[in-house]
């Protein structure tokens, strides 16, 4: 019998195309929403990932590693349409441009959800550039708001990309911070999303959007701090041999989502350490490792 899922992820999955020299790009899957629904399974917790992905190769992809992770399928479309592709032209700076139109991640039927979802789910994660691709996109956020309505909690990574330099954007990040009950930013997304304001005055502007939002800001090797509403918790990194940062970000999102699903009792300092180890782990890795949480209790145990 199938586990409900207690989280359930919204957002779009895709394939990067990563160029490694002048003649060879290296296929690999990924999107931020779905890394992060499989990061949440791999860490055991019941999740469904709601998106979709083409009926070819690339779709295949993702659902061969949706499975191996434990994700719960049932919330998963495969669709006849394109596959949603991210052309990385350079990683060191980034650079990157998007193929889409009309792919299989704008073509996901909410009508298609599982019976009884809502009601088995706690929480919902929203994010990244699905929040900015029509017309997916103000389905999402109306889903956000009635969730939310309906007493469920509300996770969001707005997760920057280019694509959010859209007139419209701010509108719609003014609309899930409010909603949100957790809310994860890295220092670069807030150098994106309120460009030449410094980080001090970037969180302010945040804050006065969510007011009553947990806000976990990730800072790369100067680590992590939690800005609850009436304090704050700074989490220093662990120490590890970097091989790779891509889906630390996720990672943390859905390690700190997990973490609370997991131990709900514990304390904030509990649940943004587990992020903070989490995130090491895969930055151990190459790629967008979703890591178990044995790793990640190894780890916390040194």
């Amino acid at each position: 019998m199938t586990v409900p899922a207690r989280f359930v992820v919204f957002g779009e999955a895709l394939t990067d195309f990563i160029r490694e020299g002048d003649a060879h790009w290296r296929a690999v899957p990924g999107g931020s929403c779905w890394n992060v629904a499989r990061a949440a399974a791999r860490l055991g917790i019941p999740t469904g990932y709601a998106g979709a992905v083409s009926q070819d190769l690339f779709g295949d992809e993702h659902l061969r590693l949706s499975r191996e992770a434990g994700l719960d399928l049932r919330f998963t479309q495969q669709v006849d349409r394109p596959p949603f592709l991210a052309m990385v032209v350079s990683k060191h700076p980034p650079r990157y441009f998007f193929i889409g139109e009309d792919s299989a991640d704008l073509n996901y039927d909410l009508a298609r959800l599982p019976e009884g979802w809502l009601e088995a789910a706690e929480v919902l994660h929203f994010g990244c550039i699905s929040l900015v691709r029509e017309p997916h996109a103000a389905r999402l956020v109306a889903l956000a708001e009635r969730a939310h309505a309906a007493g469920k909690r509300i996770c969001f990574d707005p997760n920057y990309r280019n694509l959010m330099d859209d007139p419209r954007y701010p509108a719609t990040l003014a609309r899930m911070a409010a909603v949100a009950d957790h809310v994860k930013v890295s220092d670069e997304d807030l150098s994106g999303l309120f460009p030449g304001l410094d980080e001090a005055a970037a969180l302010r502007r945040l804050r006065g959007l969510a007011p009553r939002a947990a806000i976990l800001l990730t800072r790369g090797a100067a680590g992590m701090r939690l800005l609850l509403p009436d304090r704050e918790v700074l989490q220093p990194a662990f120490p590890v041999t970097v091989k790779d940062t891509v889906g630390a970000g996720d990672a943390s999102m859905a390690a700190w989502m997990a973490s609370l699903l997991a131990e709900p009792s514990a304390s904030p300092e509990v649940h943004v350490r587990f992020a903070a180890a989490t995130a090491a782990v895969v930055c151990a890795h190459d790629g967008a490792y979703a890591p178990t949480r044995g790793e990640v209790e190894a780890l916390l145990a040194r």
